[in-house]
């Protein structure tokens, strides 16, 4: 690992310039955990809840999130996303819906901040959904899963 790269000479917060790098195909894929009760999965599952398609719902927004992501957080760089896609994998004996987002891009700098803004704002869309039938609805497990591209070179998140 390198230095910090978001701060100036005089300590003080600057988004990176990218512009000598060169444009490479980048992907992230980001994963997060969303933990319910059974009853809870249950409706998700069937399609029960009065607020709709839960996962459906979820997807878009998981999307929505990566497109914005440089509205969000603060020294990202808009860039031009090629595509984006959310996958989930319900667990049914654990009562967890685990969130996969696929983002990728062709630029100078890679698509890591908007996979794991895609799959943060997927699981908070579950929960916002879910809240009026269960409130301690635990979102966790965010992290990166992988990436490819960049000068830095691919990235795969041990699985243990």
């Amino acid at each position: 690992m390198g230095e910090l790269t978001h701060f100036n000479g005089a300590g003080r917060a600057r988004m990176v310039d990218v512009s000598e790098k060169n444009q490479t195909l980048r992907t992230a894929t980001a994963g997060a955990a969303v933990k319910v009760s059974a009853e809870t999965f249950a409706l998700i599952m069937e399609g029960g809840l009065k607020k709709g398609d839960v996962l459906g719902v979820a997807q878009v927004a998981g999307i929505m999130g990566a497109k914005k992501n440089a509205e969000l957080i603060p020294m990202c760089h808009p860039i031009q996303i090629t595509g984006a896609d959310i996958e989930f994998f319900p667990d049914a004996e654990a009562h967890v819906i685990a969130i996969e987002a696929t983002v990728r891009c062709k630029g100078e700098t890679g698509v890591e901040m908007e996979a794991l803004t895609a799959a943060s704002v997927a699981a908070l869309t579950i929960y916002d959904m879910c809240k009026a039938v269960q409130r301690d609805i635990e979102i966790g497990e965010i992290c990166l899963l992988s990436k490819t591209g960049g000068k830095s070179g691919d990235y795969f998140r041990e699985r243990g």
